[in-house]
């Protein structure tokens, strides 16, 4: 029992000294204490709104405070710091006290709970509440509560991520009681779960992943080739459908250490006489790709000097002809003869004459050009 009195003791203790510094230091916004022991002696690290009201001018506040805790409560050596809070609004002793002051100036408590609740959770709380318990309206006790979010009563997340924090009111019906409880911002509840997106890391990372298991798969499939080699085994391939038998395996041996050497090399220099075809087959198909592309484009440089050729021709053929003679042009004018005294040898046609088709069929050589005969009817 004497070592449960101890603690029981030492814990009593810290409640005094935590009321006690609350009391001294109620005008800055106490928002919670912590203790620790340290070889060298107690350290206390108080949690304040506003840090220069506990320090004081010159830090006379904070020598005054330290003495009393080291005389009133038998603390070695206590070491006194002060830390400003984070975030007063989302600090449960700070909003309790802050409540109480607001009834203690005469505020309707309906107006200062829901005041209270609306600025913890504009501040990022996922969920508050307020009782408000005392003579509120009248002579008879009764209770109020406010709250909004989630609010956990039992278990570990009520544990884990809900604060608490205790304030009383002095008011003229009597005395208030105050209790603010707030739920963390980065509260996880159990029933939440979020579903990440790969990313293009995530996706990189992924890739890479299965081509060193691809990797090490054919490095297996390789060992295994190559224990293979190493055991030497002649067997002959059975075809039961022609009666061919299976030959005996021939009998095993022992390899010695160099030609064990021997047949890892030989392995190794399979490999790179494989890579070696295998880069000379992709250059030598890059090289007959450029080869066609190459034929094409002489190809098509053959067929415009070609079409240039026959454009000039037609041109020559074109200046070439000459207008009609005068006495052609005068028998035009004459009287058409008679069936009877009409000649009877067939006229020629002029070598101009050839259509355009025909002139490039001669030019490139595919087909000879037919003369063609000339109109029955033609006059000379």
């Amino acid at each position: 029992m004497a070592s449960e009195r101890k603690f029981v003791t030492e814990n009593i203790r810290r409640v005094l000294v935590k009321e006690h510094i609350r009391r001294q230091v109620e005008r800055a916004g106490f928002g919670g204490m912590d203790i620790q022991r340290t070889p060298m002696g107690t350290r206390i690290t108080i949690i304040a709104e506003r840090p220069g009201m506990v320090i004081g001018r010159k830090g006379a506040t904070i020598q005054q405070l330290t003495a009393q805790v080291e005389d009133d409560f038998d603390f070695d050596n206590p070491q006194i710091e002060v830390v400003e809070s984070e975030n007063p609004n989302l600090s449960p002793t700070i909003m309790a006290q802050k409540l109480a002051a607001a009834l203690e100036r005469g505020w309707h408590f309906r107006r200062a709970g829901h005041s209270t609740v609306r600025r913890i959770m504009e501040n990022g709380a996922r969920g508050c509440q307020v009782i408000i318990a005392g003579k509120l309206t009248g002579e008879r006790h009764r209770t109020e509560k406010f709250k909004d979010g989630h609010i956990k009563f039992c278990g570990e997340p009520k544990n884990t991520f809900m604060r608490q924090g205790l304030a009383v009111a002095k008011r003229k019906p009597g005395i208030t009681g105050i209790k603010v409880q707030i739920m963390l911002p980065d509260a996880v509840l159990p029933d939440e779960v979020k579903v990440f997106e790969h990313t293009k890391v995530e996706r990189d990372a992924q890739a890479a992943a299965e081509a060193a298991a691809t990797a090490a798969a054919a490095a297996a499939l390789a060992g295994e080739a190559a224990t293979e080699r190493k055991d030497q085994v002649m067997v002959a391939p059975t075809r039961k459908s022609q009666g061919i038998a299976r030959k005996a395996p021939a009998k095993r041996r022992q390899l010695l250490p160099g030609e064990e050497a021997a047949l890892e090399a030989r392995a190794a220099a399979d490999s790179e006489t494989a890579q070696k075809l295998s880069e000379e087959t992709t250059t030598e198909a890059e090289g007959a790709a450029e080869q066609v592309h190459v034929e094409a484009a002489q190809s098509a440089a053959r067929s415009a000097e070609v079409i240039s050729k026959v454009r000039q021709t037609i041109a020559k053929e074109t200046e070439s002809i000459s207008p009609a003679p005068a006495h052609v042009a005068s028998a035009r004018h004459t009287p058409a003869p008679t069936p009877e005294s009409a000649p009877t040898t067939p006229a020629t046609t002029p070598a101009g004459g050839s259509s355009l088709d025909d002139l490039i069929d001669d030019l490139m050589g595919d087909t000879p050009v037919e003369e063609k005969k000339p109109p029955k009817d033609q006059s000379p």
